[in-house]
């Protein structure tokens, strides 16, 4: 299926029918006596499952039109019976994803802060379970009901602390940003703890820097690296995500 990945790249009117299960054209049982039709057991939803459950398990390179078929039990040509492209399969997926997601209350009741977080927290909990989410361009987003309740839900979180419409709307996508690079980065960083260990790299690297690199050059960098180590991704979310909040904060009217 390639690289390219960017959301709402498809046909947008096909998409929008999928994404909502309009149907397109006459149904099966209109169809012209001969005229081949969608696979009896099989449908877009069964798809999506399927295409999702694929890129969970392996990733997005390994979503391409044949792997599905053979794990759906059918030939290529008939997912196109269901799914246009690849770009609606992506589309179809994504919008299933936030269709599913747990969401915990974002209404007013909570302190603004604590609303928040959970729209953070909740999207990093999606991320852990549908890792190729974060390789998906979504500057346009599939305008299925999965993405419009979410948008929804989590404005709610927003509203009514002081931001005008436009900066409610500039809040969510920077902190859903800073969820995104949140998680690629630690995922990059597990990744790399798998090859080899942040103790085994430093065993292997440290005798060289020691040579190569003086401390008195850098004092600034020696002693801040020093106190940093290894990458935390526990330490770098919790302290993004307060200077995320903090930054907001410093958008609202003062009391």
């Amino acid at each position: 299926m390639g690289k390219d990945r960017s959301g709402g790249a498809g046909d947008p009117a096909r998409t929008l029918e999928l994404l909502w299960r309009e149907p397109a054209g006459p149904a099966p049982a209109e169809r012209a006596p001969g005229r081949r039709g969608p696979r009896q057991g099989l449908s877009v939803d069964a798809v999506v499952d399927a295409a999702t459950e694929l890129a969970d398990a392996e990733g997005l390179d390994a979503l391409t039109m044949r792997a599905l078929a053979q794990r759906l039990g059918v030939t290529p040509m008939t997912l196109y019976t269901y799914v246009p492209g690849k770009a609606e399969l992506l589309d179809l997926m994504l919008d299933q994803a936030y269709r599913r997601m747990a969401r915990r209350a974002t209404g007013p009741g909570d302190p603004w802060r604590q609303r928040v977080t959970r729209v953070a927290e909740d999207n990093r909990d999606l991320l852990a379970r549908h890792p190729w989410v974060t390789e998906l361009a979504v500057t346009r987003p599939p305008m299925g009901p999965g993405v419009i309740d979410k948008y929804a839900h989590e404005l709610a979180a927003f509203d009514g602390i002081g931001l005008p419409d436009l900066e409610m709307d500039a809040a969510l996508t920077h902190l859903l940003s800073f969820v995104h690079a949140a998680v690629r980065a630690a995922a990059q960083a597990a990744e790399h703890n798998r090859r080899l260990s942040d103790e085994d790299w430093w065993t292997a690297t440290a005798p060289v820097l020691r040579r190569v690199v003086k401390s008195e050059n850098h004092p600034l960098a020696s002693r801040v690296g020093t106190a940093a180590g290894a990458y935390n991704p526990q330490f770098a979310w919790e302290f993004g995500l307060r200077c995320v909040l903090d930054g907001i904060a410093s958008r609202l009217p003062r009391e």
